[in-house]
Formats: structure tokens, C-alpha cells, sequence
């Protein structure tokens, strides 16, 4: 399995004047529905003058998905295009998504296609592509004593950091690779005496 390693974003080819801007991210596949929304929200900051804003995305293997939208153009012509695109090249948990500035002339349903196609085309060659490693969110909640000692055992487990909550104990939220879950949890065992409280989220 294969995803792309960061989000980008870049200007695609024009059609008829029509412009089109790309941003293609990862995306979780237990939260590929809400990533979705958070990207399209992000390119609908970076571009509010838009017309259109078409986008699809392809996650998996667990759970195995996919969503598309043609944001208002004809039926067929954006998501599908752009589906198709992230399927030539077989990569998952990925989304791309596509905004269209209006041109000089009206373009065809064949050429929203091709606009749309083209510009997935453009972003996903534009990426780097890296095998996708499935990740399990952790949120661990312990005393500040032993804040050294979880986080020495966090780094050598490569766990990242996604929150954290200083209030009378310490909360992270922490994202691991799945197949590091159960060595990490050991590890955190045994820093703390078992007293680091884990919970997979």
C-alpha cells in the first residue's frame, strides 16, 4: 500500500481561462470522511473566490472507502475524474482536491473532466509517494513525575505527538505505528510501574 507523504498544494493547467488549484493530503482511514471535510475547508480558505470545489478520496485497507463530490458541476465530471486518477496510480488514504476559477468561456463537460483529471494528475505526480503505514491514536494520562521517562519512551517507539492537556496529570494524545502498539504499551508499563493510564482512541 502506498499514500502520499504530505500535503501540497500548486496550480494546475488552465482551460479556456478556467484555473484550476489542487491540494492533495493524507488521510486517516478511521477519520477519512472528516479529513475530507477539514481538506476541502482548507482549500476553500486558500482559494475563496472559487467557483466550484470538486474532490474525492480513496482509504483502506480497514475500513475500505472511498467518497467523491462534483461540487456543483455536472454529474461525473470532477470526482470521478479525480477517483479515477488516485486509482490509476494505486495509492489509498489519500485525497485530492480540486478548485475551479471560472474562465472566458464555458467549457464542455468533457473539458471539466479533463481539467479535473488533469489536475489530480498533476498533484499526484508532484507528491512523494510512500508505502502507508497503518497508526493507532493512543491518549495516555499520568503523574508529571513521570513525564522524562514517558517521553523517552514515546521517541524510541516513534510515537507523535498529536495534543496534550497539563491540568492535575498529564494527558497526551499520540499517534504510533499499529505494529509498535503492544511494545509501546509494554515500555510504558515499565517506566511508570503501570501507572500510565492508556487508552486507544
Amino acid at each position: 500500500m502506498r499514500t502520499v507523504a504530505s500535503e501540497l498544494a500548486l496550480d494546475a493547467d488552465s482551460i479556456k481561462g478556467a484555473r484550476f488549484c489542487v491540494i492533495a493530503c493524507p488521510i486517516d482511514p478511521a477519520t477519512a470522511a472528516a479529513d475530507a471535510k477539514a481538506a476541502l475547508a482548507t482549500l476553500r480558505a486558500l482559494h475563496p473566490d472559487a467557483a466550484h470545489f470538486g474532490f474525492a478520496w480513496r482509504s483502506g485497507p480497514v475500513p475500505a472507502d472511498f467518497g467523491w463530490s462534483d461540487g456543483g458541476e455536472p454529474i461525473g465530471t470532477a470526482g470521478k475524474s479525480i477517483l479515477q486518477r488516485i486509482d490509476h496510480i494505486g495509492v489509498l488514504n489519500t485525497l485530492v482536491a480540486v478548485a475551479r476559477y471560472p474562465g472566458t468561456q464555458k467549457l464542455s463537460t468533457s473539458d471539466l473532466a479533463k481539467g479535473y483529471g488533469d489536475a489530480a494528475r498533476v498533484a499526484l505526480a508532484a507528491a512523494t509517494i510512500v508505502p502507508f503505514v497503518p497508526t493507532t491514536r493512543l491518549a495516555l494520562t499520568f503523574d508529571y513525575a513521570f513525564s522524562g521517562p514517558v517521553q523517552g519512551a514515546l521517541a524510541a517507539h516513534g510515537a507523535a505527538h498529536e495534543g496534550a492537556d497539563y491540568g492535575e496529570s498529564v494527558r497526551l494524545v499520540v499517534r504510533v505505528a499499529s505494529e509498535r502498539v503492544a511494545a509501546l504499551e509494554g515500555a510504558l508499563r515499565d517506566v511508570s510501574s503501570g501507572r500510565v493510564v492508556i487508552e486507544i482512541l
